[in-house]
């Protein structure tokens, strides 16, 4: 119970920082270079033919005589614009390492972008990279340097059918909307993240809640056992203490006797099959289940006890018990059959009083009363001592109270109340 607990206390103090969770365990990934997937195959590889055909594009260009793409900005030697397309193809080769190290393909990016034309197809998908994989801090830093470099490439080759601050502004209007897309990936990516973080836990909660479940259950029935054996046991000791004070008894005596052990052994052998049965299938709801014997059992009570030779005088006026909670009724039972098994253990030969009365709205009250043991020494019947204590909890978890004790005629008395609403 205690690892238990130190578990429910860890997924706590997770949950209180699970916002951060999904950009650390990302970047975790990113740093250690975790294996790429088929999707991240085809998407690399997607990313590459972008870029190095861009690059092809801008070399056919450049190769015409009259190229349009090189034609808008100012003239440059014939070896740098060759140095050019060398750059933008070293920055496509790149490309493959960007989900490791985006913040340097970034930094290289902007340096080769001061006066390459041929990367710029992958300046913007390592700019997508860094959105997605990175903090908006970084994000924010790099887009920064990007405006930085974008301004010094419109100074050293400006073009030539637009003004610099328009063409600078049309160049970071791109930039901006590749990473804000890259944003939007990297925010729907921690949202999915997040919400299988929630089912993970949801899910550990709920087998957490169906652990303990089990073992309420499995307390609940070890309680129904106590309640059920004890009482077919005690009638079995009592009749076989009989039969050992008076070995001479009349064979009439003996045979009802032996009858009344037989039938008694055997409903406590139906009560234990029963209750094994409970313990061995497994329950789909909170459901109680069998034996769960009610108020209108009480009378057959009575009887049993009768005709096992207890005196008992049942005194039952209760109004419309068919209304009666099931809870409610089935708690009175089983403190009027405590009351029954206490009163055979410790004062055999008494008559036991069992009242039990009450109405919806007004409670149910139960008093079970017997005298001194009279007759002699009473026969000893061995219990576990925790009958009254159970009972006790019973009521308080029903929402009603027990006592019991010694009255001042020295008549031993339980009484108990229950809730019953209207």
């Amino acid at each position: 119970m205690a690892a238990m607990g130190e578990t429910a206390q860890d997924s706590a103090e997770l949950s209180r920082y699970s916002f951060l969770l999904p950009a650390v365990l990302q970047e975790e990934s990113d740093n250690l270079g975790r294996p790429r997937t088929l999707r991240d195959w085809m998407i690399d590889v997607l990313c590459f033919m972008v870029g190095i055909g861009w690059v092809v594009a801008f070399t056919d260009d450049l190769l015409r005589a009259q190229p349009t793409i090189v034609s808008q900005f100012a003239d440059i030697p014939r070896w740098l614009s060759w140095a050019d397309v060398a750059a933008g193809t070293l920055l496509c080769i790149a490309l493959w390492w960007r989900r490791r190290w985006p913040v340097h393909l970034a930094i290289a990016a902007m340096v080769v972008g001061i006066g390459s034309l041929a990367s710029s197809a992958a300046a913007l998908i390592i700019l997508f990279t860094v959105a997605v994989h990175r903090r908006f801090a970084t994000v924010m830093w790099v887009m920064a340097g990007n405006a930085v470099s974008t301004a010094v490439f419109g100074l050293l080759r400006p073009e030539t059918e637009s003004g610099y601050f328009e063409s600078w502004s049309l160049s970071m209007g791109i930039a901006i909307m590749v990473q804000l897309g890259g944003m939007t990936v990297r925010s729907r990516r921690e949202l999915v993240l997040s919400l299988r973080d929630r089912a993970e836990r949801a899910e550990s909660e709920q087998q957490l809640r169906v652990a303990q479940a089990r073992t309420v259950e499995r307390n609940r029935i070890a309680r129904e056992m106590h309640d059920v054996l004890a009482h077919r046991i005690s009638l079995l000791s009592l009749h076989a203490g009989a039969l050992e004070i008076k070995p001479n008894a009349p064979p009439s005596d003996v045979a009802s006797a032996a009858a009344v052990i037989r039938a008694s052994a055997h409903l406590a052998l139906q009560d234990l099959r029963e209750v094994i049965s409970v313990l061995r299938e497994p329950t789909g709801d909170g459901a109680p289940e069998r034996p769960q014997p009610t108020l209108r059992e009480l009378p057959s009570l009575a009887a049993e006890s009768q005709a096992a030779g207890v005196k008992v005088r049942l005194d039952l006026e209760v109004n419309d018990d068919e209304a009666m909670p099931e809870g409610t009724g089935r708690t009175a039972y089983r403190i009027v059959q405590e009351g029954l098994t206490n009163a055979r253990k410790h004062a055999p030969g008494t008559t036991v009083k069992v009242a039990v009365g009450g109405a919806a709205g007004d409670g149910l009250t139960i008093t079970v009363r017997n005298p001194a043991p009279i007759g002699g020494p009473g026969i000893t019947i061995p219990g576990t001592g925790t009958g009254l204590i159970g009972l006790a909890e019973r009521a308080t978890l029903a929402g009603g109270r027990l006592r019991h004790g010694r009255d001042p005629h020295g008549n031993f008395v339980l009484a108990a109340w229950l809730p019953w609403p209207e």
